[in-house]
């Protein structure tokens, strides 16, 4: 009977979808047991009968921490197969447990190619696969020396980096020195990569890898990119799911997709270490060539679990779940192309202090309308790209999802104060 040991720093509503995907687990002969930060009380009451144990710990992003609480649980529940979590910042802290406790699965090593972004460009380089060029950088000096190199604009950003936050776009001297002002610059113990600005579109790719294998793409655009929206924080964005699955942008890109893939697991492929389902961004240029930008080896985030589940009409945290404790996936067919929308306000406040539009957009979106969660009139400013509401929508066409999405956009409007 298979034991899985999944890390749920806080029971948010998003986290228990997938300690309820774990949880329901249990009438395939899976034991569940969750470590966190909060207590057993905040457990939702439907999932409890479901889990083997549970082990509050005071930093759960913490290696020592989760090395207690997995010894605690091994001790008390039985010998832990497989230690797992959503987030991206859990990656190496997961990894560095398993090496302790011998739990098969990703080791420091394989998790550091994904997690620096660094390390994962220089693996990626080696293999050729085709990345932007970048630089690691430890100074003040070095990031000037890094530009005169790459050339205006660039991106800099941190080295072990989640999304687009804490990254910025740099096109002249006085730009640097902005952000110098701010406090934002490399050191020694916290170096930033600077990175050639590439002008294209930005897709996802997300695989399902068995045992080093792939057995299972999709893929999403952003509209527009995550550093265009934190940029304009006046702007809405969206994710869309496409319908087709035949020979598309994104289909072309999966040879390339394996590639890195292949270099980022290493040896460690055909090991639980390559049994993963990965969140690959990548950009397509005008002239039809593409570059991986980051891999994450870990579920999408920006609402990409839900769009999967509606346009392959099942439960991408069920299967995930199943993947993890038992290497079983089991591929679906899509059935319809999804997307979502993010809603995000105008202003320089810290408070939503109005919300209009939402009757109208949901009149307009109609029937592709999936589910919706309005912004309120008080809620505290969102601080990263997904703002302070959502909707997802599903269409039978690819065309029909983006006119659902634009008329949630056009019509949605948020201050702030």
């Amino acid at each position: 009977m298979p034991h899985v040991v999944f890390i749920a720093p806080r029971f948010a509503e998003n986290t228990n979808r997938y300690v309820a995907a774990f949880a329901s687990l249990a009438s395939a002969g899976v034991r569940t047991s969750v470590v966190s930060g909060d207590p057993d009380t905040a457990i939702p009451t439907a999932l409890r009968p479901h889990l083997a144990a549970h082990y509050r710990v005071n930093d759960p992003m913490n290696a020592a921490d989760i090395t207690t609480a997995v010894r605690a649980i091994s001790r008390g529940v039985g010998p832990v197969d497989r230690l797992t979590g959503a987030l991206e910042q859990l990656q190496m802290p997961l990894a560095e447990v398993r090496a302790a406790l011998d739990i098969e699965g990703m080791l420091p090593e394989i998790a550091r190619r994904f997690r620096d972004k660094d390390r994962m460009k220089e693996v990626l380089r080696a293999r050729g696969v085709p990345v932007a060029r970048s630089l690691l950088v430890g100074s003040k000096e070095g990031l000037r020396t890094a530009l005169s190199e790459l050339g205006y604009p660039a991106i800099v950003k941190p080295q072990a980096g989640l999304g687009a936050r804490s990254t910025f776009r740099v096109a002249h001297d006085a730009d640097v020195d902005a952000l110098f002002a701010q406090g934002i610059a490399p050191s020694t113990d916290i170096p930033l990569q600077v990175e050639e600005f590439i002008r294209a579109r930005e897709y996802t790719c997300e695989t399902v890898t068995v045992r080093g294998v792939p057995v299972w793409r999709s893929g999403t655009r952003y509209l527009p990119s995550p550093l265009e929206t934190l940029e304009n924080p006046w702007m809405q964005y969206c994710v869309l799911l496409p319908r087709e699955e035949e020979e598309t942008d994104w289909t072309r890109f999966h040879d390339t997709n394996g590639a890195a893939l292949s270099a980022l697991f290493g040896d460690a492929a055909n090991t639980a270490a390559g049994t993963a389902l990965t969140h690959m961004e990548w950009f397509l240029r005008e002239d039809g060539s593409s570059l991986v930008n980051e891999v994450g080896a870990r579920p999408p985030g920006v609402g990409i679990m839900p769009l999967m589940s509606i346009a392959y009409d099942t439960s991408f945290f069920a299967a995930w779940a199943r993947l993890i404790a038992k290497d079983e996936f089991v591929p679906k067919k899509r059935v319809r192309a999804a997307g979502a929308a993010f809603f995000r306000g105008q202003g320089q406040g810290t408070r939503v202090a109005s919300v209009k539009g939402i009757e109208r957009a949901v009149a307009d979106a109609g029937d592709a309308l999936v589910e919706m969660r309005s912004p309120k009139v008080g809620q505290p400013r969102a601080d990263g790209y997904e703002g302070e509401g959502y909707a997802y929508v599903r269409s039978e066409t690819t065309e029909g999802a983006k006119e659902a999405l634009l008329a949630l956009v056009q019509n949605v409007r948020i201050v702030y104060s």
